[in-house]
Formats: structure tokens, C-alpha cells, sequence
């Protein structure tokens, strides 16, 4: 196992090592609101596997990046987003990913541009 000074932030949050609105917990993710929220609803929905990217995933991760997006879909309709939502994976530094643990933006609460930026 990776030494405390090896953990992600998120792994620490999932840890209970750092505080967090936590919002969802099972034994294969942890959801809880963004510090930094790019609209009304920004949650972050985290495996507690510590895969750094989407470049990491391996096919036994299928169901478990599957069960992200159902955890999306119930924490969409508990929030009230019935007017619809958006689900981002960053990837790289390209891709905007400032954390390098798999996580999965759920946000809402607004209209949504098209392209993102």
C-alpha cells in the first residue's frame, strides 16, 4: 500500500484523512461537492480503487466506471436536476485534470454551454 505522503487528495477524503461535503458513500465510490463549483450543482464522484486517468483503466474497471455514472444518475435525481445535467471525465493535462485520481464530474443547476471550454 502507497505511503500518506503517496495518497491523492481525493484518496485522503475518501480516508476521512481531509474534510469534505460528503454526499454518497458505498464500498466502490465516494461523492461529494467540489470546493471550487463550476455551477449550482458540482459533485465529484470518486472510485475508491486509486486509478490515476482514463488512461488507466483496464477492462476489470468496466463495471465499476459503469456504477459512477448509475451513482450520477440517483445523486441527479436527489438533487433535483430534472431539467438535465452533464457528466465530464478529465483526462490529462489537456483535458483540464488537475487531480490525478479517476473522478467524475456530475453538474447541474444551469444551462450548459456547447463546446465546453
Amino acid at each position: 500500500m502507497a505511503n500518506m505522503s503517496e495518497k491523492t487528495l481525493f484518496q485522503k477524503i475518501a480516508d476521512r484523512e481531509i474534510p469534505a461535503d460528503i454526499i454518497f458513500e458505498d464500498d466502490l465510490c465516494i461523492a461529494f461537492r467540489d470546493i471550487n463549483p463550476k455551477a449550482p450543482t458540482h459533485i465529484l464522484i470518486v472510485p475508491r480503487k486509486p486509478i490515476p486517468s482514463l488512461d488507466q483503466l483496464e477492462k476489470e474497471d468496466e463495471v465499476l466506471v459503469g456504477h459512477l455514472f448509475i451513482v450520477a444518475r440517483q445523486l441527479a435525481a436527489d438533487e433535483g436536476l430534472e431539467n438535465g445535467y452533464r457528466t465530464v471525465f478529465n483526462c490529462g493535462k489537456e483535458g483540464g485534470q488537475d487531480v490525478y485520481h479517476l473522478h467524475l464530474h456530475l453538474l447541474g443547476g444551469r444551462q450548459m454551454s456547447w463546446p465546453p471550454g
